[in-house]
């Protein structure tokens, strides 16, 4: 099955101009198009995408509000920002409403199909630049638990940008039971997302920003 997404930018051109480019992938379907966060927020409960590509700055509703409200009331639904900001407060407030990429719009097409379909399989995606100012500025979790040495053998694939056959393959164990770990990580670590569990790996020690980089 391909992977089925949803444009959102406030230029028609744009919008047209990746979706040409997605035309040429047959693992990708765009099933529709937005022009604001509002719409885009519509869409997503009528059309369910797996991935929704998402401008920030758009009239009506921003990106990051329609984020929030797409992976508050559809988190099965994965969101890559694809925006030309690069302001530190933006970047984590971005990943923070769990988004799992973030782009550039000077990255390449083939970039762009490839965070596309790393996030439909679950993988963390961001650019080198949005990388580097997360790990610089979001917060440590307050008060994380201890992790099994499981659970940390996991983490550190996930930061890796693994997804989860990857991991289970790698750790030879099956998909629930990494599905199982990857959410027992997330509640002791407070955090919402695989992405801040990567930033927190790469805080920590777990793995180096140059391999979550090597996935970019």
């Amino acid at each position: 099955m391909p992977v089925r997404v949803l444009l959102v930018d406030d230029h028609t051109v744009m919008r047209q101009g990746i979706r040409m480019l997605l035309t040429l992938d047959t693992d990708i379907q765009v099933v529709g198009e937005a022009a604001n966060g509002r719409d885009a927020v519509t869409l997503c409960h009528q059309l369910r995408p797996d991935v929704v590509l998402m401008d920030l700055l758009m009239p009506v509703m921003d990106g990051l509000t329609a984020i929030t409200e797409i992976r508050r009331d559809l988190p099965e639904i994965e969101i890559v920002a694809l925006t030309s900001v690069l302001e530190d407060s933006i970047v984590t407030d971005v990943v923070r409403a769990g988004a799992i990429g973030y782009l550039l719009k000077d990255a390449t097409g083939e970039e762009v199909v490839q965070a596309i379909k790393a996030a439909s399989a679950g993988e963390v995606h961001l650019s080198p630049q949005a990388a580097a100012r997360l790990v610089r500025d979001v917060r440590a979790p307050d008060n994380p638990q201890a992790l099994t040495a499981r659970e940390t053998d996991v983490l550190k694939l996930l930061a890796q940008g693994k997804s989860n056959k990857e991991i289970a393959q790698a750790l030879n164990i099956g998909e629930k039971t990494v599905h199982s770990h990857v959410s027992n990580i997330l509640s002791k670590l407070n955090v919402p997302s695989r992405t801040q569990a990567a930033l927190f790996a790469i805080r920590t020690g777990l793995v180096s920003l140059n391999a979550l980089n090597r996935n970019v």
